[in-house]
């Protein structure tokens, strides 16, 4: 049995998309490999087959391996909820909320629960291939660090460092957080590998050179940046643009504060028909034929800030001129009249108004909701699947005109009586080729071409596994895998 480890210099050195080129890779050679990722912090989550909640990088990985998503493989998940607090999942299950400093007391217990997952995996499993968070030089957060150095010193294993280049700096960065690790650390380190590289590689070469006789490590390879490789983040928004057509639908979504699963628009983001523009703080909400309201970690706050930027009176004003609202989990729950949170669950306990847009309001309740989920869309009867993530427990009116009929025999959503607007509980709503098909016809696309977002994803896992065959030192790769 085998566990490596991927750490990186900063946040997105290219951790999650190494560890998903690394597992695919290696099922290409036969061997059956993990992903895992001890702690996580993100709002961006998947569902399990077996109700759990886990950091959406984790699931892709797991389509990399070619492997159901399973909670061990990301069993301490933190979702902020604050600048200072987050929700504290453990194994795929919300335990508490805390904050920052009475988690740090908190990781002796976590610590528990990721070697556990990870004991289950390595006895099922030959090579664990693990992701660590941010960077292991943190100095403040060393002490009972579980997520880095922490946890590959508990299980001993063997650990490369990557860094990105295109940030500027990145000898530093590597030598640097090497500096910053102990004796027994730095022996772990068994490699560098440098990100998103783009020119000549003879101009890299004497830094190279340097690196290795400065550290005594080598440089396991330099790969490339490349422009059009799409792998769903796991935590911050892809902003890059991508050409479009002239005729293009125009989907507006607004950026909350607590933002979550804003993945549910990389399909949407992806497709040829569609232009996808995510609006920040102080920006008006432009001419548009379609406003999408996101799910939302914090419900009642960014209503509170929707409000702030004067997006609502958008939203209104977008409705007058004939144009679609579409609400997701937390954005189905803004739409409604009230969202109620007498636990504190999300914040100080209390109520607010909601848009007023639909006919219904919600309670937040202590169980949350996780669960996989098909079904068919009332629109066109398109195939519809998804996951639900929410604690919110909905009731009214608007919810006798739903926008799905579940296969469980439940009713998901509500529609507005004009066909205008349209809420669901489902993320992923637009990774179904038909139900996106169906969804754009709805907002105004007249002859939508069809995508399969799914196949789109492998694809881009097989090119990152092309860059491991061609960038890589694969030999030294298979003796730290132990094949």
């Amino acid at each position: 049995m085998s566990t490596l480890m991927v750490q990186g210099t900063t946040s997105d050195a290219g951790k999650s998309t190494l560890v998903t080129a690394l597992c695919r890779w290696l099922v290409r050679q036969g061997v059956a490999v993990v992903p895992f990722k001890p702690q996580n912090m993100a709002l961006n989550s998947a569902v399990t087959a077996e109700g759990g909640e886990i950091g959406r990088a984790q699931a892709v990985q797991a389509q990399a391996a070619n492997l159901a998503p399973h909670t061990d493989m990301n069993p301490v998940l933190l979702k902020p909820n604050s600048d200072t607090g987050a929700q504290v999942i453990i194994h795929g299950r919300a335990v508490t909320s805390m904050n920052a400093v009475a988690y740090h007391d908190y990781k002796a217990i976590a610590m528990q629960a990721v070697l556990a997952s990870h004991t289950r995996l390595s006895d099922a499993y030959p090579v664990v291939m693990v992701e660590g968070a941010g960077s292991p030089a943190e100095i403040n957060l060393r002490a009972n660090d579980i997520a880095n150095m922490g946890f590959a010193e508990a299980v001993d294993c063997p650990v490369l460092l990557i860094a990105d280049i295109n940030r500027g700096g990145v000898f530093a960065h590597l030598v640097g957080t090497l500096e910053l690790l102990s004796p027994t650390e730095q022996a772990r380190v068994k490699g560098f590998i440098i990100n998103r590289f783009r020119g000549d590689i003879a101009l890299l070469q004497p830094g190279l050179d340097w690196l290795e006789a400065r550290t005594g490590k080598p440089v396991v390879g330099v790969l490339p940046y490349v422009m059009d490789l799409h792998l769903e983040a796991e935590d911050g928004i892809d902003q890059r643009q991508i050409d479009k057509a002239a005729e293009v639908l125009k989907v507006v979504v607004p950026v909350l504060p607590r933002i979550s699963n804003h993945t549910d628009f990389d399909p949407l983001r992806l497709h040829p028909q569609v232009d996808l523009q995510f609006i920040g703080p102080g920006q008006p909400i432009p001419a548009a034929d379609l406003i999408i309201l996101p799910g939302s970690k914090s419900v009642r706050s960014d209503l509170a800030y929707l409000r702030a930027n004067g997006w609502d009176t958008a939203v209104a004003r977008h409705l007058r001129y004939g144009g679609k609202v579409l609400g997701i989990c937390g954005g189905l729950q803004m739409l409604g009249e009230q969202v109620h949170d007498p636990l504190g669950l999300e914040g100080p306990a209390g109520s607010s108004d909601g848009l007023g847009l639909l006919a219904f309001s919600t309670t937040l309740a202590q169980e949350k909701q996780l669960r996989n989920v098909r079904g068919r869309l009332l629109l066109e009867d398109a195939e519809v699947s998804g996951y639900e993530i929410h604690a919110g427990v909905t009731s009214g009116a608007a919810l006798e005109r739903p926008a799905v009929y579940l296969d469980d025999g439940r009713h998901d959503g509500a529609q507005s009586a004009d066909g205008q607007i349209l809420g669901t509980y489902l993320h992923g709503v637009f990774e179904t080729p038909a139900a996106c098909s169906a969804l754009l016809r709805w907002a105004g696309v007249q002859a939508v071409q069809e995508v399969d977002y799914h196949a789109l994803r492998e694809r881009d896992i097989e090119r990152l596994a092309d860059l491991v065959e061609q960038h890589l030192d694969t030999a030294l790769l298979r003796r730290l895998c132990g094949i």
